[in-house]
């Protein structure tokens, strides 16, 4: 399966010298990246990036750039958002079926490692899963705590282990 934001890019084109460029989504390719995200809309998607061969690797690097509305996990109503968010990633080549049995040990900055198979890579899909990551799993929108409150419900700082401690030192008085 393709890919909604596929920029396939040919190893042959890489080169010693690191290989600088930019990328935007359109609007077709925006509108399946809100689908596949569930987001209401991406309204812009762009990043500048540069491309170095490693030894055995692939360092792709940049800044992600993104304009979106996100429904709010509280209030349910659509709000506009945005990221500026720099990445690195790591490609590297996919190991055959016997090695993937095998346990690989990461350090911390190579949590962002991503597989690639054949002669090219798809930095558009890399592109697509670091707006992903970015994105608030729980977005609250600029209403969010009055309708927190009109709900009844408790504030963060009131809902956690702290919160608790407090309600029990005003009972205790």
């Amino acid at each position: 399966m393709t890919p909604e934001f596929s920029v396939p890019i040919k190893l042959s084109e890489l080169g010693s010298v690191p290989l600088a460029g930019s990328i935007s989504a359109d609007g077709d390719q925006r509108a399946a990246l809100a689908r596949r995200f569930d987001l209401p809309e991406i309204s812009a998607l762009h990043a500048d990036y540069a491309l170095e061969l490693g030894d055995d690797k692939i360092i792709f690097s940049g800044l992600v750039k993104a304009n979106f509305t996100q429904i709010c996990a509280i209030s349910g109503q659509n709000f506009q958002s945005s990221i500026g968010e720099d990445f690195e990633i790591l490609l590297v080549k996919k190991r055959t079926p016997e090695a993937a049995d095998e346990e690989i040990e990461l350090a911390s900055e190579d949590c962002d490692v991503m597989e690639y198979d054949g002669a090219q890579i798809d930095i558009g899909e890399a592109v697509a899963q670091t707006l992903y990551l970015a994105l608030d799993p729980y977005p609250r929108g600029p209403n969010a705590e009055e309708v927190a409150r009109a709900k009844g419900l408790k504030s963060e700082e009131e809902a956690g282990p702290f919160g608790a401690l407090a309600a029990l030192k005003d009972k205790l008085g």
